[in-house]
């Protein structure tokens, strides 16, 4: 057993989210895109049966106010709302991250006012959200520029309405300095939205510690709701109204059953409200937030530095000198939980590793992805990934 092997196992003894394996459904593969779509918790499938069989097949209808349906997007939302820094009463689920950007985008335009004509964007963003950005700006007149995150406080100005930004990079894990770029943005007098998709749940966030204005969010990655559970808004409550959602709906009218010709927002967080919720994928999300209780933020990502850490000595340790190039930062302050590597040929590196069990991803044109999941990801998990991959390069 190699040195790295050992320690690995020392590691793994020592670690106290450990326990929390036995909280997913999990093989004997090396599971590490969770970045991608997180694990199954293993109480989920008897909640999903129970809200098949009982509360549709028996209760049906009943079940929008017996089973707690109807309340089920602010119930969740604030279920979510301490992983990621914020008071309750601030975040609704609903809808998918790309609906929930563009309601975000276009409500911060609104309300910067009209003299503030243009919104800056994340150069480096995931496709979507710069798709959503620049028919936001066609929709509200405004021009759109888009910028790195680090040029961000010197092309703000009196101009700029909105940021919308990502917390983390979904390429290379980079993380950005959500407090210093929302003061900056503030500062100018502009909005800040942040898209949480890579980190919450792998770190801490705090958008009520940094003012954040508006935020939005997946919930099957970190979060392990599932394949397309619904996302999140945030809104932050002083904000809240102020907030002219461009997409109104019968959920979030004031007075969703009097079905009013006229629209009038209902109060609070539920004005990012649309339309009938997904109940079955919003219910299998809400018990898959069960594996968070008594688990501290903090703790998770201090076992994620330390997973992506080890990673990257036992790559260093298994790979030929310059057949892999990390393009995850290496300070802390400055990487999320996942590792990119550059390679040459890693769209048929990733395939010969998924085939020996070590489950990452590629991004297009040559980058090999692995996401850390610190509540079911080891040390011994972690050191066998690199050791497989230092004998598929060589």
């Amino acid at each position: 057993m190699s040195e790295l092997a050992l320690e690995a196992e020392k590691l793994d003894a020592a670690d106290e989210l450990a326990p929390l394996r036995s909280r997913f459904v999990l093989d004997d593969v090396v599971y590490l895109d969770g970045n991608s779509l997180g694990a199954l918790p293993a109480n989920v499938p008897d909640r999903v049966a129970d809200v098949v069989r009982r509360q549709w097949g028996e209760l049906r209808i009943r079940s929008w106010e017996e089973s707690g349906w109807w309340t089920a997007p602010e119930r969740i939302g604030d279920r979510i709302a301490p992983l990621v820094g914020a008071a309750a009463g601030q975040i609704v689920v609903g809808d998918s991250t790309s609906v929930n950007v563009f309601k975000a985008l276009v409500a911060a335009v609104r309300m910067a006012g009209e003299d503030r004509t243009e919104i800056l964007v994340d150069a480096t963003t995931f496709p979507t959200d710069g798709y959503i950005a620049e028919s936001a700006a066609r929709l509200t007149g405004r021009t759109l520029r888009a910028v790195t995150p680090s040029e961000v406080p010197g092309e703000l100005g009196g101009r700029t309405a909105a940021v919308l930004l990502n917390h983390v990079d979904y390429r290379t894990g980079r993380l950005h300095d959500l407090p210093s770029l929302t003061s900056a943005i503030h500062a100018a007098g502009a909005l800040a939205v942040w898209d949480l998709c890579h980190s919450a749940g792998a770190l801490e966030v705090g958008l009520d510690q940094h003012g954040v204005d508006l935020a939005v969010g997946c919930t099957y990655k970190y979060l392990n709701g599932g394949p397309g559970s619904p996302a999140y808004l945030y809104v932050r409550k002083e904000l809240q109204p102020r907030f002219d959602s461009p997409l109104p709906g019968w959920n979030s009218h004031t007075d969703p059953f009097g079905m009013s010709p006229s629209y009038a927002p209902a109060p609070g967080a539920l004005r990012g409200r649309v339309g009938t919720p997904d109940i079955l994928s919003m219910l299998a999300l809400e018990t898959a937030l069960d594996v968070w209780d008594d688990v501290s933020v903090s703790a998770v990502r201090a076992k994620s530095l330390a997973l992506t850490d080890f990673f990257l000595r036992c790559v260093r340790a298994y790979t030929g000198p310059g057949r892999v190039e990390s393009v995850t930062p290496e300070r802390h302050e400055e990487r999320g939980s996942q590792v990119a590597l550059r390679c040459d040929d890693a769209g048929e590196v990733m395939k010969r590793l998924i085939a020996r069990g070590v489950v990452g991803d590629f991004r297009h044109p040559d980058i090999l992805r692995f996401g850390f999941t610190p509540l079911y990801v080891g040390f011994g998990e972690t050191e066998r990934a690199a050791r497989i991959l230092g004998e598929e390069l060589a």
